[in-house]
């Protein structure tokens, strides 16, 4: 494929992944039992390619592969005989009306052996040959047999009564990740990644459009050397690839395909209201009838019917009462193909539809009857963009302010504008065009003030997406900007630079963002604070998000969140606590995320980990009412490290899942590092190395690429804790000494103390103990500060480790009772396996049994599953059992066999059971297939279960009995 620069079809390979299983499915079974598919998708999307795909693939026996001659298809039966000359069995076809029954024959002696049919374009067949076909499929659909048909249909039309009722497999759009697989290829890697991402933005997924559009670049426009052409698919590019479509179109369908193109194109909804349109077409076409197109039509300017009275368009399906495309990409054809004046008269007759003349899609319609600037009408149409009390989705207040910096003719006021449409974009999960909104905005000189809020937002998206130096220095730069407009924006913009070096593990270029203010003039403390999350200010998001104007107190908040944020720097919790509880302790409405998400990084910061569950739930729900997409996965990574924080890493796993998914959705790659790292952390306790593998790579290649220090650091981290569980201490020693000692590979500063623990363990019994006594009087400092709850415990813990027999256990008792003041089960069971080791080697038998058997419970209460094997090894050696009375594992047998499954693996047989597809349990889960694969193969041999069904049927006998799931 490499080389290729020709429109056409995508290789089978960049399918989307479930669709690629799908087709693997449907050939597997056309070769042992038949089947019957209506192969379907939009203009370009590759359904000839997939027949012809099907049709090499194909080697069970003999294919029969035809494709339609449209200058042939007015002969009778032409179809069928060209299918049966390509198959060499030509028979005489009957004209009455039997001759489905005659190729039904044909194709059942044909499947002696498997036989795959594929007829490519059936709707451009005969009529005869098109009902002989159906009747013939439909009856082996039925029937069964060894027989296989694929058919070809376009699905930009309605499904013809000969194909109704056989079932559909319809070519879907490819993933942003293929596409951009597909760029790379066609172009032998040599696109810029900036590039690239527009290409695939434009195409939404279309093969076909992908390749014509790479096609029209040049080389230099390719490695983005040169400017793109603009509108990048141009009315050309687009008729090519919907090909003869919309060929011999009549007018009135030609208006009314043009109004509902008009009508979807300004408000980015799917549909519209099929009157309104229907209306808006009539209108149109009167007024194009005229000779006035701006007088009123005469009586009799229009002799055809009502569009209320005719038929639809074929490319249009009515539902609901609303109008849509059966093909998004026919759409943009039908709105680009057309001329200036009629899309003007379109939008005129639109522009009176809606019952609010002065809402936003009446004025979006108004602003594309005009040719030349209109700043009155930029005004009126930014104003109401930007009204708070009107329920508008963000991709409609972009459009609006897009429109009306397009339409304003001052530079200054042009620039804020395109700021306020970047900033609804980057909420509506879309952070490229956001940037490429940014850049519109500083096309022109224009005021510093205005300047500087652009370069506000902009660090706000590169902090999301993008490399996190390039996002402070954004922040510095906007700060310099706006210092002599306004203190408090210019404060905001500091934070959010202290924000961005946070991201990068710059304990330096943090605290010179934060300007000093009050008696914090000396210098950093020699162990800075370790916080598990990115819980610095995050002010940028309140710059994104649009927020209210500030109410009363506002400055002073942001000041104490400032103060605070440096005194954590500089380790001086005393001076920290007052400042930032301020901050948790204020209740912003629950209508601004952005500041409930600033009261729940304070929160963070001070060690207070309800708080921050709570008020983050509080930003996730408010982010969901408002559909402020850009901050729902903040929102998520702020309660994930929280739960960590807190010790219940089920739940951290549950939030960073979804945290994935929606980074993933609104284009949030720093964030979907974040979501990675707490995913490995989790299951680097559960035990599943290939998913700790999986999880750390994925976030460690973003960290990489953008400077992320913190989200490199937990990855690390994470392959560590798995590397400990799994009984390799001397791995783990080595993986995690460079994080935690000092030096210039110390890991970040917000993360490398929260390793200590495991670093003194993997040291001590690695036979290492003289490397781990430094770290652990650093943590001593940090344990003191009180802002970890854990920390006290897995102190002492840590100091029993090195200490001489004779004090080892009394530090282990302690640490054990300071574990009765926190939640943490996992650490609790750490300490207690630790204490049962200590007293067996002792001889202590009865006192290490008693440790030994709490320990295995408390892991399997939390799903720890390497840590209780650990646990059972002990009991064993100790010379109890395992399995037994007093060790909480159920004996073998019946449903209690789920119990030896880990916790990942159980998610995946319930999910099985549910009769979810491999790659359908991949999704829900945020991990790959081929991870589902491996662990589904462990499932069935850990339960001795040969199927699916027999694994349904065991989960299903579970839940009956109450077994412990």
């Amino acid at each position: 494929m490499t080389g290729q620069t020709t429109p056409g079809p995508a290789p089978l390979r960049y399918r989307p992944g479930p669709q690629r299983q799908e087709i693997a499915g449907l050939l597997d079974g056309l070769r042992t039992d038949g089947g019957v598919r209506v192969v379907t998708g939009e203009p370009g999307c590759g359904r000839t390619a997939f027949l012809e795909f099907a049709a090499r693939s194909f080697r069970a026996g003999p294919v029969w592969h035809v494709r339609a001659d449209p200058d042939r298809t007015g002969r009778p039966h032409h179809g069928l005989h060209a299918l049966l000359r390509a198959a060499g069995r030509p028979v005489q076809l009957p004209g009455d009306g039997t001759a489905g029954e005659v190729l039904l024959d044909v194709l059942r002696a044909a499947a002696a052996s498997p036989l795959l049919v594929c007829v490519d374009d059936v709707h451009l067949w005969d009529a005869a040959s098109r009902a002989a076909l159906g009747h013939a499929a439909a009856r082996l659909h039925a029937a069964g047999g060894r027989a296989g048909l694929l058919l070809s249909v376009p699905g930009h039309r309605p499904v013809g009564r000969e194909t109704a009722g056989l079932p559909v497999l319809r070519i879907a759009p490819l993933t942003p990740g293929d596409a951009a697989g597909l760029v790379d290829d066609v172009t032998d890697g040599t696109v810029d990644p900036a590039v690239r991402e527009e290409l695939v933005t434009e195409a939404e997924g279309n093969p076909a459009l992908l390749l014509a559009l790479v096609r029209r670049l040049s080389p230099a426009q390719l490695r983005g050397r040169r400017p793109l052409p603009r509108p990048l698919a141009d009315a050309e590019i687009l008729t090519a690839v919907a090909g003869g479509c919309l060929t011999g179109v009549p007018p009135d369908h030609a208006d009314l395909l043009l109004a509902t193109a008009a009508a979807v194109r300004v408000t980015g909804e799917p549909d519209a209201d099929a009157d309104l349109v229907r209306r808006a077409a009539e209108e149109a076409g009167e007024r194009a009838a005229a000779p006035d197109a701006e007088a009123a039509p005469s009586a009799g300017a229009r002799t055809r019917a009502p569009y209320a009275a005719g038929p639809l368009p074929g490319a249009l399906a009515l539902v609901d009462g609303r109008l849509r495309f059966r093909s998004a990409l026919l759409g943009r054809a039908v709105y680009a193909g057309a001329s200036p004046e009629r899309r003007r008269a379109v939008h005129h007759a639109l522009a009176g539809g809606p019952a609010d003349p002065r809402g936003v899609p009446a004025l979006l319609h108004r602003s594309w009857t005009v040719t030349g600037p209109a700043p009155a009408l930029a005004a009126e149409l930014a104003a109401a963009a930007a009204d708070p009390r009107a329920a508008l989705p963000p991709g409609l207040r972009r459009a609006a302010h897009t429109r009306a910096a397009e339409l304003t003719p001052d530079d200054a006021e042009r620039a804020h504008r395109y700021t306020a449409a970047a900033q609804q974009a980057f909420l509506a999960g879309d952070p490229s065009e956001a940037l490429r909104l940014l850049d519109a905005a500083r096309s022109r000189p224009v005021p510093a003030s205005v300047r500087g809020g652009a370069e506000l937002l902009r660090g706000a998206v590169l902090l999301a997406d993008g490399p996190v130096d390039d996002a402070r220095e954004s922040f510095l730069l906007a700060a310099g900007l706006l210092a002599g407009h306004s203190r408090e924006e210019a404060g905001t913009a500091g934070l959010g630079a202290a924000d961005a070096a946070w991201a990068a593990g710059d304990v330096a270029a943090c605290l010179r963002a934060l300007a000093p203010d009050g008696p914090l003039t000396h210098e950093p403390a020699r162990v800075p604070t370790p916080l598990p999350a990115a819980a610095a200010a995050h002010a940028a998001d309140a710059s994104a998000a649009g927020a209210a104007s500030p109410g009363p107190g506002r400055s002073a908040l942001l000041r104490d969140h400032r103060d605070g944020m440096r005194a954590v720097l500089l380790g001086r919790f005393d001076l920290a606590a007052a400042p930032l509880r301020r901050v948790v302790e204020w209740d912003p409405p629950a209508d601004e995320p952005e500041r409930l998400l600033g009261s729940a990084a304070a929160a963070l910061m001070l060690g207070e980990v309800t708080a921050a569950r709570r008020t983050g739930a509080r930003a996730l729900a408010a982010a969901r009412t408002l559909g402020s997409a850009a901050l729902e996965p903040k929102a998520l990574e702020y309660l994930a490290y929280a739960e960590l924080r807190a010790g219940r890493h089920q739940l951290a796993r549950t939030h960073a899942e979804e945290g994935l998914r929606t980074a993933r959705r609104t284009g949030q790659r720093n964030s979907a590092a974040h979501h990675h790292a707490v995913l490995a952390l989790a299951a680097s306790i559960e035990g599943e190395r290939e998913l700790v593998a999986e999880h750390a790579a994925a976030a460690l290649r973003t960290a990489r690429r953008h400077g992320l220090a913190q989200a490199a650091t937990l990855a690390q981290w994470a392959l560590a804790r798995a590397d400990l569980g799994a009984g390799r201490p001397r791995e783990a020693a080595d993986r995690l000494g460079p994080l935690v000692r000092p030096g210039a590979r110390r890991g970040h500063f917000a993360v490398w103390m929260l390793a200590v623990p495991c670093f003194v363990e993997a040291s001590a019994f690695a036979g290492r103990p003289e490397h781990a006594r430094t770290v652990v009087e650093d943590f001593a400092l940090w344990a003191a500060c009180g802002a970890d709850p854990q920390a006290p415990a897995q102190l002492l813990r840590c100091r029993a480790l090195l200490a001489a027999p004779e004090d080892a256990g009394e530090l282990y008792l302690r640490a054990l009772d300071r574990h009765e003041e926190t939640a943490g089960e996992f650490e609790r069971a750490r300490t207690e396996l630790l204490y049962g080791k200590w007293l067996r080697r002792r001889r202590r038998l009865g006192e290490a049994r008693a440790r030994l058997g709490e320990a295995l419970m408390g892991f399997e209460r939390c799903g720890a599953h390497p840590w209780g094997q650990q646990a059972a090894a002990e009991l064993r050696a100790n010379g109890a059992a395992p399995g037994g009375a007093g060790t909480g594992r159920p004996p073998r047998g019946g449903p209690g066999e789920l119990s030896r499954l880990t916790p990942q693996q159980l998610r995946i047989a319930r999910c099985v059971a549910e009769g979810a597809t491999n790659r359908e349990v991949a999704l829900r889960l945020s991990v790959s297939t081929r991870t589902v694969d491996y662990h589904l193969r462990n499932v069935f041999a850990t339960l001795g279960v040969r199927s699916r069904v027999e694994l349904a049927r065991l989960v299903e006998q579970a839940e009956k009995t109450g077994a412990r799931l």
